[in-house]
């Protein structure tokens, strides 16, 4: 009798064939294991603050403690502090980093905030033709879009009537999220990076080792077919 476990039976005649299950490299790298990203001595999640009636109706003012190094990110983080407004504490808070920012920075925050470099405001109160970064796509999910080192979104046009607006992505693509969206003013930090060139395996290692496993990649056609 044929077992039937995790095979599949082909019968011809009186002999039975078995073929057994193929896992592919997608279905492997989704279950976690050894592809896991390495976040240890990462800094910190990089995201805007929690959105209050503080940041709604005025604005709140933080400063810059420190420019930290993230492992595995290219751009550099921002260590923000702010004074909560509603209890005796501070928050402290990581941002993306935008070109020009230096410690000891006053950053504002909210809907009558500045237009200055840093400062993280409203699509609603951002002028078109802005350069902007670290874009919210929904209301509140604290930064998705533009957070690349040298990296930046341009604000192209908006419509009253639907309370949208039209932000054109580094891709070149356009996108069109709610104007109560925020958003920084600048262009990430730690533009050019790319630009240098990597001259040996062992730079190339240390880059991926500080992000996940998926380096170095051998290609398919050097394996066994059912290796891949």
């Amino acid at each position: 009798m044929c077992i039937r476990d995790r095979y599949q039976r082909r019968v011809h005649g009186d002999i039975c064939y078995f073929r057994m299950g193929k896992v592919i490299k997608g279905q492997r790298k989704g279950k976690g294991s050894i592809f896991k990203a390495y976040t240890i001595g990462r800094a910190g999640a990089a995201k805007f603050r929690n959105l209050d009636f503080a940041e709604r109706e005025g604005y709140l003012r933080g400063v810059v403690k420190e420019l930290v190094h993230d492992p595995g990110r290219g751009a550099p983080l921002a260590k923000v502090i702010f004074r909560d407004p509603y209890h005796y504490k501070h928050r402290t808070e990581f941002f993306v980093a935008a070109e020009g920012m230096y410690s000891g920075q006053y950053v504002f925050v909210g809907k009558k905030a500045a237009l200055s470099i840093g400062n993280v405001l409203p699509l609603s109160e951002i002028p078109d033709g802005t350069i902007v970064c670290n874009v919210e796509g929904a209301l509140n999910d604290k930064g998705q879009f533009a957070r690349a080192s040298g990296t930046s979104a341009i604000v192209i046009g908006r419509s009253e009537d639907s309370g949208k607006v039209r932000i054109r992505l580094p891709s070149g693509d356009r996108k069109t999220v709610p104007s109560e969206c925020r958003a920084m003013i600048g262009v990430v930090a730690g533009g050019g990076r790319v630009d240098k060139p990597i001259m040996k395996a062992g730079v190339q290692w240390h880059k991926y080792h500080a992000k996940r496993h998926i380096w170095p990649r051998v290609r398919p056609v050097a394996m066994n077919p059912v290796d891949h």
